[in-house]
């Protein structure tokens, strides 16, 4: 039975990992703004979300989107993972519309804006290559709007948020 119950758990891992990094694809991609540089490190991040999401360290996605010239926050995207102790109703999906929803009522993102990745951990994880601490830009004068549970599958799950200027 324990062997049934990992190798669910291992499904699970790459199910929201991949649809994590989906998610990602599209705000960028919808925001306007180009997704070459996730596209062409995507196995990198993969493999960091999917360790920490394996170990349960994983808390956090971010997605930060500032400004070039001044380092500046415009925008940013969390992606709030939820482990439950059990396997969940069996059910395993991704809502995709409600994120490119929010994304349009986000609205474009300036043209010289840019963006990058953080994975925000629990104490004890295990380093994984080409990753390290880093600290999210200050999101003072802006404010969170919870788009709720975005991702499932059996229980291991994650919700999404974004951040705009009030």
């Amino acid at each position: 039975m324990t062997s049934v119950a990992v190798n669910t758990y291992t499904h699970s891992v790459t199910y929201v990992a991949d649809n994590i990094l989906k998610s990602i694809k599209d705000i960028i991609r919808l925001s306007g703004l180009d997704p070459t540089n996730l596209v062409d490190s995507w196995s990198n991040k993969m493999r960091a979300i999917q360790t920490w999401l394996y170990s349960k360290h994983l808390e956090t996605v971010v997605l930060e989107i500032f400004d070039r010239r001044t380092n500046a926050l415009v925008g940013r995207w969390d992606i709030d993972v939820i482990y439950t102790t059990g396997l969940g109703d069996g059910g395993f999906w991704t809502d995709t519309e409600q994120i490119k929803y929010h994304v349009r009522k986000a609205g474009l993102a300036p043209s010289e804006a840019r963006y990058r990745l953080l994975l925000q951990n629990k104490p004890g994880y295990t380093p994984v290559v080409g990753w390290g601490p880093a600290h999210c830009r200050s999101t003072e004068g802006f404010v969170r709007h919870s788009l709720g549970s975005t991702i499932e599958h059996y229980g291991l799950g994650a919700s999404a948020a974004y951040w705009r200027q009030i």
